[in-house]
């Protein structure tokens, strides 16, 4: 297999020729680092990645096969290729050729990452004592040059490896995302890469294989990850998982937020569970061993037993036993708080903030064409605090733009900004309407009270609003016709809030969470009519002076919870009643 062999296996012949979808790979072939997604794994956590997958030299590896969907630099393939060679050394080398040219197939798109990791391989296989000529014909067998999400592969794999490549949509070529598209369910919404990369990965395990991939962890709650979430339920069991959220897992630092899945067909529902480890070989070395015994773990070796974290499409709840029974029985006996009467939304997105943004007494058009906007800087000390920014609106009452030749002063606004707002996406799209901001506005939002929610938080920061403010994007809210607004920020503001969104979200690095609209519909309350007279005044106090101990006994008994579940909220022993 030399550097020039096809970048494609054609599915239907044909199919690409000399096409939009062969100068797509072909451009990813030599992409950058950023484009084509590369991130290298550093030697501990490979190590602990193929012991976790049972890919250790006890076993009959000589028999067996490994695959690589996307080598990059060779730091799996070639850890791999160690344990390979001592598991040949110890069966008294055998031919070479015979012998272990089945036992591997790797796969990568980017040329010069394929021609280092072959000579690095070729190099690996004479220090083992291989005859050059036969190390060359072993790199040309396990090298495979291509696209792994287009290529056909010879059989099915006891053991998939690897660190499939983050790769936005918005980087990949319109014909290359169609062709994934039609071949892999699970790219759904604004799913990365990875995402094809495991349903194809999982489909090319044999019976009795295992997955052990490190990867982000968006797609296990988010709305994207839904039909892979989907295809690992019908089919697989989640058989390990490590959280790798702020350690070094990487020779460089990343964006990403990592974790370590071995998935194989186990007919089990229980996840061995831990978090971010030291990222030292002896300790992680121990640490497979409590993921993969079959003895049940000690509460002091960080790993945890959790039953049932995979549920169809659900997103994956990871968390300890006590708070999982909590948060089911909650949903159980209570509505989601917008089956109770609420509404959670975003604020408005413009696409243009510099142009569409701008001081209110000094946004020089028609009083009706711009709201007062509270901007999560106006809520830093927990309450209001107006900057006296204000939001151009070009919507009418109907929700179509208004006529720009009726607001002569919203009209010079905008053409003295426009290549600033026509250059955007959502204006080229549709020209005739390049003065819309990407969201519509409903002024009518501002005149309601309601709770203002920042998107990243550690703990849930909720404000009351009653001042006539239209909310940024960065903002999320709750109005409410039926519960009172301060009655439910103390609710919010109780433990009920973080634990939802801590059970639902994804964590970002120090431990913030993602307060958004799909995590806070997830939150259950009872209707307000359901609420007595007397705990709705306790719950408005409660409010109203920040009190978090009064918030938390005042939703201790809206719950009805048991001393345990109070203290699963976050209660202290003295604030349990």
């Amino acid at each position: 297999m030399t550097s020039n062999a096809p970048l494609i296996s054609l599915r239907r012949p044909n199919l690409f020729g000399d096409c939009p979808v062969t100068t797509a790979v072909n451009a990813l072939a030599s992409a950058g680092i950023e484009q084509r997604g590369a991130v290298f794994t550093r030697k501990e956590v490979v190590e602990f990645i193929l012991d976790l997958s049972g890919y250790t030299i006890d076993r009959p590896l000589l028999t067996m096969r490994l695959l690589e969907p996307s080598f990059g630099g060779g730091d799996f393939l070639l850890c791999a290729i160690d344990r390979l060679l001592q598991t040949w050394d110890k069966a008294g080398k055998p031919e070479a050729y015979n012998a272990l040219a089945d036992a591997i197939r790797a796969v990568e798109l980017h040329r010069h990452s394929y021609r280092e990791t072959r000579t690095a391989v070729v190099a690996h296989l004479t220090k083992a004592g291989i005859a050059r000529r036969t190390a060359e014909s072993l790199a040309d067998q396990w090298l495979v040059f291509g696209d792994f999400l287009l290529i056909e592969l010879d059989g099915q794999f006891d053991f998939v490896i690897g660190n499939p490549p983050y790769v936005r949509q918005e980087l990949i070529a319109d014909a290359l995302m169609a062709e994934y598209r039609a071949r892999y369910h699970t790219i759904y919404d604004r799913a990365d890469i990875y995402v094809p990369f495991i349903q194809r990965s999982l489909q090319s395990l044999s019976p009795k294989g295992t997955l052990g991939f490190i990867c982000a962890d968006r797609w296990m709650k988010n709305r994207y990850g839904g039909p892979l979430r989907q295809f690992v339920a019908d089919h697989f069991h989640l058989k390990a998982y490590v959280d790798m959220v702020d350690t070094p897992a990487f020779h460089s630092d990343v964006i990403a937020y990592p974790a370590i899945i071995v998935i194989d067909r186990e007919k089990t529902d229980a996840t061995r569970v831990a978090h971010r480890p030291a990222i030292d070989a002896n300790e992680l070395t121990t640490l497979a061993q409590h993921l993969t015994s079959k003895v049940k773990p000690a509460s002091n070796t960080g790993v945890k037993i959790v039953p049932r974290v995979v549920a169809g499409a659900e997103p994956w709840i990871l968390e300890s036993s006590d708070q999982l029974a909590l948060i089911r029985r909650l949903e159980r006996d209570f509505p989601t708080i917008e089956e109770a009467g609420c509404k959670v939304g975003i604020g408005v997105a413009t696409g243009a903030d510099r142009a569409f943004i701008g001081k209110f007494d000094e946004l020089n058009v028609e009083a009706d064409r711009k709201l007062p906007l509270v901007m999560t800087r106006d809520i830093l000390s927990r309450c209001v605090d107006w900057r006296g920014l204000g939001v151009i609106n070009p919507f009418d009452d109907k929700g179509g733009l208004v006529e720009l030749i009726k607001y002569p002063r919203l009209r010079s606004y905008l053409e003295a900004r426009r290549d600033q707002i026509a250059g955007r996406h959502v204006a080229q799209k549709a020209p005739s309407n390049w003065y819309r901001t990407i969201d519509r506005i409903y002024p009518a939002l501002a005149a309601k009270p309601k709770l203002l929610i920042p998107d990243i938080k550690g703990e849930a920061h909720i404000v009351y609003e009653n001042e006539g403010l239209y909310p940024h994007h960065n903002l999320y809210y709750l109005t409410s016709e039926t519960w009172d607004l301060q009655a439910l920020q103390a609710v919010l503001l109780s433990g009920i809030a973080r634990m939802f969104v801590a059970v639902y979200s994804t964590k970002m690095r120090g431990g913030y969470l993602r307060f958004q609209a799909q995590y806070l519909r997830r939150i259950r309350v009872p209707a307000w009519t359901d609420v007595p007279v007397s705990l709705r005044k306790r719950l408005i106090k409660a409010a109203a002076s920040r009190d978090a101990v009064a918030c938390n006994q005042a939703v201790f008994e809206l719950y009805k919870m048991t001393p345990a579940e109070q203290l699963v909220l976050g209660g202290s022993e003295s604030d349990v009643a």
